[in-house]
């Protein structure tokens, strides 16, 4: 009972995180279509109560030897079948219905999409060295993929069977018999309860399936990313055993998951059987001894409804969005204050007080380091591999927070001011350029948003690149391909230095020293 009222819990903490999505807020066409489908829904209950009713009425009417023939019952009876879609799902209200939940399924699916992007683009940048990015956007399709399937599943599924469930009992206990009421309720609560049992201890294995599919995503995007390494290692047969044994270990994990699906779907599938063999017995003796007045028809009614009310409640869609929930749940490890201001910089000076910090606590990088860059100073930062020139960088953009002591820029402590509006100020030409696989004219544009196309082609001008970027047939619109590799080590970087003059900063690092000698 405690694992029953655990898992319970669970799903509708995840119900409840689905359900601010779900209602199309500030949309009012939106809203008209969300309450269009409710209302199909409500009418689909009643047409598939009326459904079995109506084949009662027929098979009644044809087993009576006095009862005129009721052609008026058979159409109405068909058109409530056109209309329910029968065994099928492409009923005229559902079909209706699908049409009209569309639009707010995608409404939702967007704001789930961009509130998870912006997440995770706002995590911290230790956060993201410790990612694999095949295994992160792995994580961000199949929750996004799996959000949807379950707004479908609320909307088509699981609100429509409880209504079902409610009405079923009390037509029978009011229409029929109360033990055929109590049977319905017994058999549908024992077979929620099967399944989130079961689906409860499946758990582990989808998690399994799932994790194994993340490691084989990763595997495969940093596989690829690094083609160039894999060629000129001559490695492509041990890469491909790799992908060959991580394949085989998702093949595994995803066998146990089958296999429990089955069970689940043998213990539904024996509970709605029980149910149907109590009620047709129950039915079958009333009718045979003629007590109560049952008909054959209530015999067929009862066997029709039952078998309408039967879903295949799996919770996949609930396991799937696990890991997306875990990616939501992820602190940043760099925050702004509560009412931090804008930093505004008006000349650029640049303070390290007494700064201290270590990528762990057992690693010290930087020890009681005070600077001071006065407006308009360049200076170089020079020293050994590892000595902690790039972290100043990082640093000083807030990256990470210091270990202990203050960077200020313009007297103001940077930990004290808006990440964004202090990134605003500044350039960074890093030490390895990697764009973006569009053009040429969208990553230089990246320097400033609203940049008009004179400003892109004179920041590439200053970068001495202009030039050599006109003799590309597409021009500023030559795609770069992934990470830049269709351009020249040296062509990278003075992408990378445009994009830099494009952005006006006052305050420019150029992260490492032959960038230093091209720039100037």
């Amino acid at each position: 009972m405690c694992r029953f009222r655990f898992a319970l819990r669970r799903y509708l903490v995840k119900g409840r995180f689905l359900i601010p999505y779900l209602w199309p807020a500030g949309n009012r066409p939106m809203q008209l279509s969300f309450l269009g489908v409710f209302v199909l829904l409500i009418i689909g209950r009643v047409v598939n109560l009326l459904t079995p009713i109506y084949h009662k009425k027929i098979v009644d009417g044809l087993s009576s030897t006095v009862a005129p023939f009721r052609a008026d019952l058979i159409i109405f009876y068909v058109f409530l079948i056109f209309c329910q879609g029968g065994s099928a799902s492409g009923g005229l209200l559902n079909s209706i219905r699908s049409l009209l939940w569309v639009k707010v399924q995608q409404h939702s699916s967007r704001r789930i999409s961009m509130a998870l992007f912006r997440h995770i683009h706002n995590l911290s940048y230790r956060w993201h060295l410790n990612r694999k990015t095949g295994e992160v956007l792995r994580i961000m399709d199949r929750g996004v993929d799996s959000v949807n399937q379950m707004l479908n599943y609320l909307a088509f599924n699981i609100v429509p069977t409880i209504l079902d469930i409610l009405i079923a009992v009390a037509y029978f206990c009011v229409s029929f018999n109360y033990m055929f009421g109590l049977i319905v309720l017994f058999t549908m609560v024992a077979y929620l309860t099967f399944t989130i049992l079961i689906t409860e201890w499946r758990t582990k294995f989808r998690v399994e399936m799932n994790d194994r599919d993340n490691d084989l995503n990763a595997l495969a995007v940093d596989s690829l990313l690094n083609f160039e390494t894999v060629k000129c290692c001559n490695a492509e047969e041990a890469e491909l055993k790799r992908y060959s044994t991580g394949i085989k270990k998702y093949q595994r994990a995803e066998f146990k998951t089958s296999l429990s699906l089955s069970l689940l779907n043998m213990t539904q599938n024996s509970v709605i059987s029980a149910g149907l063999l109590a009620g047709s017995l129950l039915c079958a003796y009333f009718v045979a001894s003629k007590k109560h007045g049952f008909t054959v028809g209530d015999y067929v009614l009862y066997a029709a409804y039952i078998m309408q009310l039967y879903q295949p409640l799996i919770q996949q869609s609930f396991i799937d969005m696990d890991n997306m929930f875990e990616l939501f749940g992820q602190p940043p490890d760099v925050k702004d204050i509560a009412g931090a201001p804008a930093i505004v910089i008006q000349k650029g000076k640049v303070e390290f007080r007494d700064v201290s910090f270590g990528y762990a606590q057992d690693k010290i990088i930087l020890q009681n380091v005070s600077f001071i860059i006065q407006p308009g100073e360049t200076i170089a930062v020079v020293g050994p591999s590892g000595s902690g020139k790039s972290t100043l960088t990082r640093l000083l953009l807030r990256f990470y927070d210091c270990t202990s002591g203050s960077i200020f820029v313009d007297d103001h402590n940077i930990a004290l001011v808006t990440q964004s509006s202090l990134r605003q100020h500044i350039a960074v030409v890093p030490q390895e350029t990697n764009l973006f696989n569009q053009s040429i004219k969208f990553n230089i544009g990246l320097g400033r948003a609203n940049a008009s196309d004179h400003e892109i082609f004179e920041a590439a001008s200053i970068a001495e690149i202009h030039e050599r970027i006109l003799s590309f047939p597409e021009g500023y619109e030559c795609m770069v391909g992934e990470r830049g590799l269709k351009l020249s080590g040296g062509e990278k970087q003075r992408v990378a230095i445009a994009r830099a003059v494009l952005k006006r900063p006052s305050i420019i690092i150029l992260d490492e020293v032959r960038q230093i000698f091209v720039y100037s």
